[in-house]
């Protein structure tokens, strides 16, 4: 991969001096083109070896453009790269809390490549988790890809030579002197192990939708306009419309030949007393709060999500669940269609966003799950989008649980006729009339294909480590105390673990 970055680019300053002020105005003008459009995000990563230029080449590019339309942001290696963020999120959440809305750009100084080069390189991770974590990269950079952001991998070369003169030379001035630290001699002494990784890691990471340039940074005029032509090319093309996109996936499995759906299968007819309710609500709540303030429970975060035909009981159960809890500690939210700027962004970004730190917990009224529910069924997006969304959802909630959070998925499951029994008490009931909408009446009667999507999403994300429990709710008090049983079973079990 740097072959040719080896043989020593170079650039006068004349012809510097020229190009320079043309770049400018074109880099400036692609920019606000980009801007008007609004039919991309651009995502700069900078990568490489120290002193390669990194550092003055982001600085030229807030320079020439409008820096109000540029984020950057600058990610430090953490010691420990594999091990989850501090506060208990997932690695990737810092990128995805800083990704730019479409008509943005975002340049990121160090990215999601420093941590796996990095270990690889000084022997602490081996072969095989280097493999996973490039996957995870590849599949990553294939959704961001396909949600309308553009990627510009830049990887700032420089010869093992080059860098110990460019550290010798900063080094002897007074003025820049204090751009060296002992750090930058130790990396120098692992240069031949980081590049080595290096190499592999962009070849295997170098796709069609985001190839890397590798740029020479031995000279600083040859570097600048390299890198910002290169940046000119894709501002450019992200300001025109995406190209066309396949809007059907491979065929999908047929349906039951005999009609029946999973939520066919499940006993409605359970219900409860309401003093034996009463009696195990408060048992159940107080097994919940011992739980949640358990010690091992300091190394944890709990996400909660629900999901449920309309009228099935979410809103009432989660309620009875946060009574349980500390309200310093947890947060719900509730997920209706997104708005503009949750539209300028990928699917995934605004659920990463509220993910909990350790001994927080999150509670999704609705999630992203909408995307095979509600999307898939209306018709929101193509087909090729919610059949690749299984595998990304899976994804995200496999980050989530080796971060340590405990993910639990409650699918509240109620009969087509209960439901009519509800909507109709809700129109009645003045302190509910607010809750009955007419698209309510218009989902209704989707009913079939809504069982259908129903069936593929938990046959899909019905994982051992993030598996759905179905509530059979026709009875609210019973699907109630069903939840939080399961709720502190699953809770016992993980921490039993620990």
């Amino acid at each position: 991969m740097f072959e040719s970055a080896d043989i020593g680019h170079r650039m006068g300053r004349k012809a510097y001096r020229e190009a320079e002020p043309l770049l400018r105005q074109a880099l400036l003008k692609a920019q606000f083109d980009l801007l008007a459009s609004k039919h991309h995000a651009v995502v700069v990563l900078v990568n490489g070896v120290d002193g390669a230029g990194k550092g003055e080449t982001v600085n030229l590019f807030n320079e020439w453009m409008d820096p109000r339309h540029i984020r950057t942001e600058a990610f430090a290696n953490r010691g420990k790269p594999s091990e989850p963020l501090s506060d208990g999120r997932p690695p990737m959440w810092r990128y995805w809390q800083v990704l730019p809305p479409k008509g943005h750009i975002g340049v990121l100084f160090g990215s999601w490549y420093t941590e796996p080069i990095v270990r690889h390189a000084m022997g602490d991770d081996g072969k095989a988790r280097l493999q996973a974590r490039l996957e995870n990269i590849r599949a990553l950079e294939r959704m961001l890809s396909a949600e309308g952001v553009m990627l510009v991998k830049l990887w700032f070369h420089m010869t093992k030579d080059g860098v110990r003169q460019r550290l010798k030379t900063l080094e002897s001035d007074p003025k820049t002197a204090w751009r060296v630290n002992p750090a930058d001699w130790e990396r120098l002494k692992h240069y031949d192990e980081y590049q080595a990784t290096a190499a592999k890691v962009l070849r295997k990471t170098s796709t069609a939708e985001a190839p890397w340039l590798v740029v020479d940074g031995s000279d600083p005029c040859y570097r600048a306009i390299t890198a910002g032509q290169y940046l000119l090319q894709n501002l450019q093309r992200a300001a025109l419309p995406p190209e066309p996109v396949p809007t059907h996936a491979a065929p999908q499995p047929p349906a039951p030949l005999d009609g029946r759906s999973l939520l066919d299968g499940f006993d409605y007819q359970r219900k409860l007393a309401r003093k034996a309710y009463d009696d195990t609500l408060e048992r159940l709540q107080g097994r919940l709060n011992g739980l949640l303030r358990a010690p091992a429970m300091q190394k944890r975060s709990l996400v909660l999500v629900f999901e449920g035909m309309d009228a099935a009981g979410k809103g009432s159960t989660i309620r009875r669940i946060t009574q349980a809890m500390d309200a310093r500690h947890y947060r719900v939210i509730p997920v209706a269609a997104p708005n503009e700027s949750e539209r300028a962004q990928p699917y995934l970004w605004r659920f990463w966003r509220y993910l909990p730190q350790r001994q927080h917990t999150t509670i999704f009224d609705r999630s992203w799950y909408g995307r095979v529910l509600v999307e898939r069924v209306e018709g929101f997006c193509s087909e090729a989008a919610w059949t690749r969304g299984y595998d990304e959802i899976n994804a995200f909630e496999e980050q989530m649980t080796e971060a340590g959070a405990v993910v639990v998925k409650f699918w509240m499951a109620i009969t087509p006729d209960e439901q009519l029994a509800r909507f109709e008490a809700r129109k009645t009931t003045p302190h509910k009339a607010h809750k009955i909408t007419d698209e309510d009446w218009r989902n209704r009667d989707k009913w079939p294909q809504y069982a259908r999507a129903v069936d593929d999403m938990i046959d899909r994300t019905s994982t051992d480590i993030a598996p759905w429990h179905v509530v059979a709710s026709n009875d609210k008090l019973w699907s109630r105390i069903e939840v939080l049983r399961v709720l502190c079973d699953r809770l016992e079990a993980t921490l039993a673990k620990d």
